[in-house]
């Protein structure tokens, strides 16, 4: 899979509002009630991730989790990482703000 262009990065970026993209990577931050909550939703993440065999780094400090995709074997961000995206968009409902 080949990296993306940048005009195409924040084209698609778009559909993404909860993402940006800075340092050759999309990096998102959500926030929920508890560590409980963030907890599963990693956990549900990490399941989708091993379905599309696509790995974020992420970290997670008590109720907040951060995720930064980037494709590691193409040196950017590619399609599979929107495609991670969208399936985590579906799974973590971030809390308003």
């Amino acid at each position: 899979m080949s990296k993306l262009p940048e005009q195409d990065i924040e084209k698609k970026l778009l559909r993404f509002p909860e993402w940006e993209y800075f340092d050759n990577a999309l990096h998102a931050e959500f926030e929920f009630e508890n560590f409980k909550d963030c907890f599963s939703a990693m956990s549900r993440i990490a399941f989708e991730c091993e379905a599309q065999n696509h790995h974020p780094n992420w970290s997670n400090v008590y109720n907040v989790l951060s995720i930064s995709l980037s494709t590691h074997d193409s040196g950017g961000v590619t399609d599979k990482d929107f495609k991670l995206a969208e399936a985590i968009e579906n799974i973590v409902e971030p809390e308003d703000e």
